[in-house]
């Protein structure tokens, strides 16, 4: 399990508190945010050991599907957060990362790894980048397009719903799908920028330099100082973005619904995100299997989410299990959206085949050609997978 801290957002906490001089403002924001803090321990040790008389807010009037569409629909519902993992992207064609088999970390022993998650390590990388590089090319953005999925949460956007996606995911097809960068939280980075790896220097380059690099067969060189330049991912050994601790706070005590697609949640400090919403927000998982459950003392300890879909004191937590896409198309359904998603697929991917067939037709390279097929809307058979 990868459990990663941002020490330069810790550090930006610490010297707020040890400046010298506070306003009477920083006072009460600061008041504010241990109270907040505070109450957030004590409800979650109410909740985890069913201490204290105060039973949770009834907010659905079923736990199920047709339950949370018409909590969708009514006035209690204007902030929807995203949580979102490699099995939105499966029916794009491109591979999770854990499913036996079929996963990324199943197929890479052309690679002669010393073990699979070697891959995304920071410190492999920097000693030996070619098979990162190499598996880049079979994976690398604009070779896919958008998942119904991907544009289930654009829809949302539309409705005035979204208050952010938060993504575990690294193929930028959140924004293919048309979610601006402030729409989006990419957790563990993005293929959209690249910086030189050199502390010293951190030049940037643009996905499109990028690109050319990677499909050159070259490993990608510094212009300035000739180190190894990387996507802006995060590796494993990597802090995560600011971006991401600087808004959690804030969007996790905001937030209406919380909706889980196509992730095991495994890994942190992503899935620990499912605990921070407020005690009545609904949480709705679509996905292959459940996750997020666990056992009272990890929640407490705060390494678990916490979930609870089948026992008498579920109150707020559905799970539609399957494909992920079906479970966007049932749910599109039942709001009254369906004819609206499937036309906007259905043009949204014809504008990325006939921008494709531009490119070809201006002699781009073969890299270039019409990006792969998503799944039919009507095909069930390829289930949705997690990270």
């Amino acid at each position: 399990m990868d459990n990663r801290e941002d020490p330069a957002a810790a550090a930006e906490v610490d010297a707020g508190k040890g400046s010298g001089s506070s306003s009477p403002d920083s006072d009460d924001e600061a008041g504010a945010s241990g109270q907040s803090e505070m109450d957030f321990l004590r409800n979650l040790f109410s909740r985890t050991l069913g201490l204290g008389s105060e039973k949770p807010e009834k907010v659905l009037d079923e736990l199920t599907l047709e339950g949370m569409s018409r909590f969708m629909l009514s006035e209690k519902c204007k902030k929807v957060v995203c949580m979102v993992g490699a099995g939105i992207s499966t029916a794009a064609g491109i591979p999770d990362f854990r499913s036996p088999g079929t996963g990324l970390y199943a197929n890479l022993q052309q690679y002669n790894l010393p073990y699979p998650e070697a891959i995304f390590e920071i410190s492999y990388f920097k000693k030996h980048p070619e098979p990162f590089f190499a598996l880049a090319r079979e994976l690398y953005p604009g070779q896919f397009k958008p998942t119904v999925c991907h544009y289930f949460i654009r829809l949302l956007k539309e409705k005035g719903l979204l208050l952010r996606c938060y993504t575990q995911n690294i193929d930028t097809l959140e924004r293919v799908a048309g979610l601006d960068e402030e729409d989006l939280v990419e957790a563990h980075g993005t293929f959209f920028t690249s910086h030189c790896t050199s502390s010293w220097c951190r030049k940037s380059y643009s996905l499109d330099w990028m690109k050319e690099k990677i499909f050159s067969s070259l490993i990608p060189k510094c212009e300035k100082c000739q180190s190894v330049v990387k996507p802006d991912i995060v590796f494993f050994g990597e802090n995560l973005p600011s971006r991401f601790f600087s808004l959690m706070q804030s969007d996790f005590r905001n937030v209406d619904l919380l909706i889980i697609m196509g992730t095991s949640l495994q890994v942190q400090p992503f899935a620990s995100l499912v605990g921070r919403v407020p005690t009545n927000t609904p949480r709705l998982l679509i996905n292959k299997e459940k996750t997020g459950e666990s056992d009272p003392f990890m929640s407490l300890m705060g390494f678990g989410c916490g979930m609870d879909f089948d026992s008498e004191k579920a109150y707020r937590d559905v799970a539609w299990l399957g494909d992920c896409d079906e479970g966007c198309l049932a749910l599109a359904e039942l709001l009254g959206w369906k004819k609206e998603l499937e036309k906007l697929v259905k043009e949204a991917h014809a504008a990325i085949d006939a921008k494709s067939a531009q490119a070809v037709g201006d002699g781009a390279s073969a890299s270039s050609a019409p990006a792969k097929e998503a799944k039919p809307l009507s095909s069930p058979k390829k289930k949705c997978e997690e990270e």
